[in-house]
């Protein structure tokens, strides 16, 4: 062609998640029944929507108007609703305009970062999420950069090295947090929370904040929302669907957006991306409609704890399967719905692995493994071997190396059978060599 017609950042779009799943389909010709541990989709999981969830909806998927369009910002009932949700917190108040839908948080994600200036950057954890980590890393052309999430701190963000990166860095316009975190499960308080502001306040910064698990936490952990203590920042926090009702495929996602008005530059970046919005017209109507219903149902509250407690204990088993083998370490996730594995330094080779019987297999997985990172490459042996599909570390824009695991298998057998197989497996594969 006569002109070269691919975006700068293209080769920053990777998604571990969903590419590993190339693999499994492959290992699967083969006859590998697969056990998919990779994607945080609760309704693939088993999980059962409640029948009063289903009545709201397909009550009203039986109205008229919830087939046209909305609004470009979203169905105004919903808005206020949520912006009442937020005000009743008693933090940072806001209005129903403050309120943006998307289809999905990876509608949001996309925007949010598409519409920032190339130059201007978002530092964000590692590990990531690569949703996050892949669009910035896009929109700017360069490797997303990222501050230290520590293992040996419950995972949570080494606020001296997210400090020193901004300091010394005057390209980082934003910070972005997740919380709970994927993929540690780790939940941040909120003295580490003031503290990030406080980061962002001193060197004039905005905060971004995915809360879509934020009402998936357990052992007594409560979160403490973006609204309760940015006070003058500006800042926006990401809601969704997807984890809690859970309605994944409804692809409902929102921004909760603080102190535009006091920041005539993030005003107009908000409003880019709201424009942005406008040329898609509006995001799909139906979920939006739902969620007044849904969330201001007397039952939603305890649907929330009945989940919780069942997440709790499924925590519970990951970590009691794994806390006592040698060569790893695992810190308990108290929210979201996964746990992070590390390997310990200099644990993994390139020539550990674990005995696959058919030599199709063998053959194929020998030729996926060559130069791959060394979690990777446990990550293929593992899923040869079992047909356990789980993610690398490496994967999520960082360096350690280690594999995320969901903790959302709804059948108790497999879930037990599914950390054990794991548990052995990573023990056969230190000690193969």
């Amino acid at each position: 062609m006569r002109r070269n017609i691919v975006h700068v950042g293209s080769g920053q779009l990777t998604y571990e998640i969903r590419e590993i799943v190339e693999v499994a389909n492959e290992l699967a010709e083969f006859g590998v029944d697969i056990t998919w541990e990779n994607i945080g989709d609760p309704v693939a999981k088993g999980e059962s929507i409640p029948s009063w969830i289903k009545e709201i909806i397909a009550d009203l998927v039986s109205r008229d108007n919830t087939y046209g369009y909305v609004a470009t910002r979203g169905v105004s009932k919903t808005q206020q609703f949520l912006a009442d949700c937020v005000n009743q917190r008693g933090g940072t108040q806001i209005t129903r305009d403050d309120i943006v839908f998307f289809n999905g948080l990876g509608d949001a994600v996309a925007k949010i970062f598409g519409f920032l200036k190339r130059e201007a950057r978002v530092i964000g954890p590692s590990p990531a999420y690569s949703t996050h980590s892949s669009a910035e890393a896009a929109h700017s052309g360069y490797k997303h950069l990222t501050y230290e999430l520590d293992p040996k701190n419950g995972w949570i963000p080494d606020l001296e090295d997210m400090e020193n990166k901004v300091k010394y860095n005057d390209a980082i316009a934003g910070i972005l947090i997740i919380n709970p975190d994927n993929p540690t499960g780790a939940v941040y308080s909120r003295d580490v929370l003031e503290k990030i502001v406080d980061i962002a306040r001193r060197h004039r910064l905005f905060v971004i904040c995915d809360e879509i698990y934020s009402h998936i936490v357990y052992d007594d952990t409560a979160t403490v929302h973006l609204s309760e203590v940015i006070g003058e920042v500006p800042g926006m926090a990401l809601r969704g669907i997807s984890k809690e009702y859970p309605w994944p495929g409804g692809r409902c996602g929102w921004i909760e957006v603080y102190n535009q008005n006091s920041y005539p530059m993030f005003r107009q970046y908000i409003q880019s991306i709201v424009n942005a919005k406008m040329l898609e017209v509006c995001s799909t109507s139906l979920p939006q409609h739902s969620i007044p219903l849904v969330m201001g149902h007397p039952n939603y509250k305890g649907h929330l704890k009945t989940r919780r407690e069942m997440f709790s204990q499924r925590a519970d088993e990951a970590y009691q399967a794994l806390q006592n083998i040698k060569g790893i370490s695992v810190i308990k996730p108290k929210g979201a719905f996964y746990m992070s594995v590390l390997f310990d330094d200099g644990a993994l080779n390139n020539l550990q692995s674990l005995p696959i019987e058919d030599d199709r297999i063998r053959r194929y997985t020998e030729g996926k493994v060559d130069n791959v990172e060394v979690d990777k490459r446990f990550v293929y042996y593992l899923l040869a071997a079992t047909g356990i599909c789980v993610v690398p570390l490496t994967g999520f824009c960082c360096t350690r190396k280690g594999f995320r695991i969901t903790l959302l298998e709804t059948d108790d057998t497999k879930r037990h059978w599914t950390f054990k197989t794991v548990a052995e497996s990573i023990q056969g594969y230190l000690d193969s060599h």
